[in-house]
């Protein structure tokens, strides 16, 4: 079964072109063009971002495993699994809503995603230390990050933006520090995407706010 899987990702592998020194794989270069149309459907709310997400996260595990980032393999298999449930979770809220609404997330709520990345970081660094991860700290903190980033995207929480603009400030120097250029720049894309998201998702808030202000003016 290894074998066949072995077997079946080794021509996303080989190499497509290079970038000065450094070699291009067709799974990079396919982890850049899912990895940038996912981001700007998030930005534009369309749930087709869970499928071309799902499909991403596919291209980075075979990367990822290639150049030894365990901990970044390992979120590629927990994002495929959140990919999923955030897309049903989508579907259903439209259904109920007729529309994909965005919310702001609740002080426990933030409370508790700063206690899942303190500790999770922690925990996280002493198994890749173990694990002789290539980047033990940058990729748990990475990790950590991106999973509550993720948790937050599902539940339509506009903090979402801001720990995957955080996460992809410190994805950039890793994947550029293990000679994936092609990567860091994706994640160069990725953060301006963010920004962007961030705008759109707050003017998309933003009546919403004005509403509840004037109701609970009026109550």
């Amino acid at each position: 079964m290894i074998d066949w899987l072995a077997q079946m990702v080794e021509p996303l592998n080989s190499a497509l072109f290079t970038i000065g020194t450094d070699a291009v794989s067709w799974a990079e270069f396919f982890g850049f063009v899912t990895g940038g149309l996912c981001v700007a459907l998030t930005v534009r709310r369309n749930i087709l971002n869970f499928p071309v997400g799902i499909a991403n996260n596919a291209f980075f595990l075979v990367l990822f495993t290639s150049a030894s980032l365990w901990a970044a393999s390992g979120l590629q298999v927990l994002y495929i699994a959140l990919g999923f449930a955030g897309w049903w979770q989508w579907l259903k809220g439209r259904a109920d809503t007729g529309t994909t609404v965005v919310r702001r997330s609740g002080r426990a709520e933030l409370a508790w995603c700063a206690v899942f990345l303190v500790l999770g970081t922690g925990v996280l660094y002493v198994i890749l230390t173990a694990a002789h991860d290539a980047a033990p700290f940058l990729d748990a903190v990475t990790t950590c990050l991106s999973l509550v980033a993720q948790w937050l995207l599902n539940t339509r929480r506009i903090e979402t933006w801001y720990f995957w603009i955080a996460a992809d400030c410190i994805f950039i120097p890793l994947y550029l520090s293990q000679g994936l250029i092609l990567t860091a720049a994706v994640y160069v894309l990725f953060l301006g995407l963010c920004v962007a998201g961030l705008r759109a998702w707050t003017r998309e808030l933003a009546p919403a706010d004005d509403a509840l202000r004037a109701d609970s003016a009026v109550r």
